[in-house]
């Protein structure tokens, strides 16, 4: 969940949320028309800034299940947990070059994303507080690639701009986003245009080299969603009061980083190819140094809240100001939400506003 440039502080990735939003400041105040209107803060043991907080956690989830339901449709396994869509085989195939286990690993991701909102929006309730629905949000148009279904979606997976910094940034034993470091992209030529990573109609299917593209970029968007949630969960914890809340945001923020870990070493054997219809070239990372090289998935240790202390494996960022605001920002440099309304905009602004003002009591 990081900005399309290359890693920076907090403020920066700021930005991009205010500037994606400010079109819509005014059309939804602080997020509320996305919560029950049937109660406005919380009761019991959980204050409101906890309550912003897993509200924001909540439509996060739901934004996350919603991309993950996408690519599970056409690449996944489609069964009784995670039913609908028809596959599309040679969508698959290509996904499959990385790995064999891809629709498995597909399906499960999106098992658990939309495990993780079914579960804070029942806790929100179970405490008074209103859970999170996006579901007048879901105009966006589906691919028109065979298997896909015809439905309204939250996301937009065809024109895509993926920051890969960190796949350099796990690597790297002297530099930390939350000190203000900046680090290379893996694949540059995902961070600038617009790219797609999923088939958007057959004739995406017609070209082998193409496809495959296609499906490399899918691979490095997995694991930027999922590295993202790493950071958010440990951002925000710490800004929750409640225990049995930081109990939820410790239990659930280290199944993004397995995701995380997961998806980054099936990137890592995204094959090397040039595009030919659009000219992004994907290059051969087990062939680089130690910056890139493709088999060093365990998260290197480097500096972690002063250069003065010794290196640490850690998660990178972590730093809590202005994380939801950080986060939501980089979802929307990303594209994500290419064609979505101002009023989506505003209210997403908003839940991040309440999260980022959440204080520990």
């Amino acid at each position: 969940m990081e900005s399309v440039e290359q890693s920076g502080p907090g403020t920066n990735r700021r930005s991009f949320v205010l500037k994606g939003a400010a079109v819509g400041a005014g059309a939804i105040v602080a997020g509320r028309g996305l919560a029950h209107p049937s109660s406005a803060s919380a009761s019991g043991q959980i204050t409101k800034g906890d309550v912003a907080i897993l509200q924001f956690l909540a439509a996060a989830e739901l934004v996350e299940a919603d991309l993950w339901e996408q690519y599970n449709e056409l690449a996944g396994i489609q069964d009784s947990e995670r039913p609908g869509g028809h596959g599309n085989r040679a969508y698959r195939r290509a996904l499959s070059v990385l790995d064999d286990d891809m629709p498995q690993y597909i399906h499960d991701n999106a098992d658990d994303e939309q495990s993780h909102a079914n579960f804070i929006n029942a806790y929100l309730a179970a405490n008074g507080a209103g859970p999170i629905n996006l579901d007048k949000f879901r105009t966006l148009p589906s691919s028109k690639v065979r298997g896909a279904r015809q439905i309204g979606r939250l996301t937009n997976l065809t024109k895509l701009t993926i920051d890969t910094s960190w796949w350099t940034r796990y690597r790297s034993d002297s530099k930390n986003p939350d000190l203000g470091d900046k680090l290379p992209q893996a694949v540059p030529d995902l961070a600038v245009g617009k790219h797609t990573a999923i088939p958007r109609s057959d004739h995406d299917l017609r070209s082998h080299r193409h496809l495959q593209a296609i499906a490399n970029t899918a691979a490095f968007h997995f694991a930027t969603i999922e590295q993202g949630g790493s950071s958010l969960y440990a951002s925000l914890a710490q800004r929750v009061t409640s225990p049995e809340v930081l109990r939820i945001l410790l239990s659930i923020g280290p199944t993004e980083t397995m995701h995380f870990q997961t998806w980054q070493d099936k990137a890592g054997n995204a094959p090397p190819l040039t595009d030919p219809r659009t000219g992004v070239t994907f290059p051969d990372l087990k062939r680089r140094g130690d910056l890139l090289r493709a088999n060093l998935i365990m998260p290197e240790p480097t500096v972690f809240l002063d250069r003065k202390f010794p290196i640490c494996s850690i998660i990178r960022p972590s730093q809590t100001e202005g994380a939801a605001l950080g986060a939501a920002g980089g979802l929307i440099a990303m594209g994500l939400f290419k064609g979505q309304s101002p009023e989506f905009f505003a209210a997403v602004k908003g839940l991040a506003d309440a999260a980022d003002a959440a204080q520990r009591q």
